[in-house]
């Protein structure tokens, strides 16, 4: 029987791009209404809409992907315990089901790891966030833990890697590609926090809600032969690269250079030098053809000047 999807915060860059992966796979479950959800209230419209999903499922096999979130490294501790608490909620709404199903929720690699030894990381790494971020993503990831336990549904914690991408909200102030390829259309120099031999790791959106996919689907087969289960994966590219190289790719793509302001911020404290991870969970499901980083970044500033000539938003 095919599943019964549900994803929570399909409009956001993970969210859409799961939305489209998924119908391979899966049935893709729409709310009966929009979800109002926002910081300041519409909890209401989020729970409903849990209870919704939780009575359309009936016998069939399902999943939620939990995509959802507004908070940054620079976040309020108001906005990252709005979030805790609506994903308590959701949690709630779902409850118990009599038919398998999974959990996943987006995690983030950077924000759990930041202060771990010894990169890269893996799924065995002691974790240790150096930010409230990072603390408030190890506390969702118990609320889940512990759902999992109390519900027998299977859970899937993807700790993502850096993610980008066609349908970044450059509002958010945050991904670095995405401000390169923002600041080259715009011809201004971009201000960057951190030196440039900075490592990171950069997943392409379309490529980790293929992973994304893979692993609830995975997670829903072990269900099925042994019971409930709580997995945690890392997803990512694999590949470290450097704030340089990023440089160099938006020098070719747009065929000049990008002007370089080197500065400070209060997150510059929360920006380690080097945070590259590998994962050792499900290895296979990483045998998927990665999208090379001068391609990725080719489609994301393609579909920044498609969004400007829509209208979308303005680069002046």
């Amino acid at each position: 029987m095919t599943p019964l999807s549900w994803v929570i915060g399909s409009g956001g860059l993970l969210g859409s791009h799961v939305t489209q992966a998924l119908p391979s796979w899966s049935h893709v479950w729409q709310p009966p209404r929009p979800i109002r959800w926002k910081l300041n209230g519409g909890l209401d419209d989020l729970v409903e809409c849990a209870a919704s999903f939780r009575a359309a499922v009936g016998d069939r096999p399902w999943s939620v992907l939990w995509c959802a979130g507004v908070g940054t490294q620079g976040a309020t501790t108001a906005v990252l315990d709005a979030e805790l608490t609506a994903l308590a909620a959701v949690l709630d709404a779902l409850g118990p089901t009599t038919s398998p199903g999974v959990f996943f929720f987006a995690s983030s690699a950077g924000g759990v790891y930041a202060g771990s030894a010894m990169p890269p990381f893996d799924e065995e790494t002691v974790t240790r966030p150096i930010s409230p971020y990072g603390e408030a993503k190890l506390r969702a990831e118990q609320l889940v833990r512990d759902w999992s336990h109390h519900t027998g549904a299977s859970v899937v914690i993807g700790r993502i890697a850096n993610l980008y991408g066609p349908g970044q909200n450059l509002a958010k102030g945050q991904g670095v590609i995405s401000q390169v390829c923002l600041q080259s259309l715009r011809h201004r120099p971009l201000v960057l926090y951190v030196p440039l031999d900075t490592l990171r790791d950069y997943v392409f959106a379309p490529d980790c809600a293929v992973l994304v996919r893979a692993c609830v689907a995975e997670a829903l087969r072990q269900h099925k032969e042994q019971g409930a289960t709580v997995t945690v994966k890392i997803l990512a590219s694999q590949q470290p690269v450097a704030i340089g190289t990023l440089l160099h790719n938006a020098r070719v793509i747009f065929k000049r250079s990008l002007g370089l302001i080197l500065g400070r911020s209060p997150q510059s404290a929360v920006q380690v030098r080097t945070l590259t991870f590998r994962s050792i969970i499900w290895p296979h499901l990483d045998q998927m053809a990665f999208t090379p980083l001068p391609i990725g970044m080719a489609r994301t500033a393609e579909a920044m000047l498609h969004d400007v000539q829509q209208g979308n938003y303005s680069i002046q």
